[in-house]
């Protein structure tokens, strides 16, 4: 990831890593958080959410981003199975500098299933250090 604002780009595509679902922890997610869900149906889409959302904290841990303003679009296509290695990434769609000192960054994270198909999407405004 670039050390400022100033260095990203638009198109740019940044990898988020990757995570599997555990099988232990899917048990453990739809016994707490999802009743009536069955782990033969996959992940639920709460916990395709905290996938991604650890991911791209993790990732982010390293970039020029002081705050989240916004998650919006979110879009769940499918739930993966237990052992599924998802694959996260980020793209960069816009930005627009603010003051001398920060600008805002508006990107698509994705998830994908090893096969390459999208599992889950949602857009982000940050904010970026210049």
């Amino acid at each position: 990831m670039p050390a400022s604002f100033d260095d990203l780009s638009i198109g740019q595509v940044e990898n988020l890593g990757v995570a599997a679902v555990d099988p232990e922890a899917l048990k453990t997610f739809v016994s707490a958080f999802t009743p009536g869900w069955s782990a033969d149906r996959g992940a639920p889409d709460a916990m395709v959410f905290a996938i991604w959302a650890r991911l791209d904290a993790i990732a982010a841990t390293d970039w020029p981003q002081t705050k989240r303003l916004g998650v919006d679009a979110l879009r769940w296509m499918r739930n993966p199975p237990a052992g599924e290695l998802l694959r996260g990434r980020m793209t960069v769609m816009a930005k627009d500098p603010v003051g001398e000192d920060k600008g805002i960054v508006i990107a698509q994270h994705d998830l994908l299933d090893e096969a390459g198909r999208l599992v889950f999407s949602c857009l982000t405004r940050s904010v970026f250090t210049r």
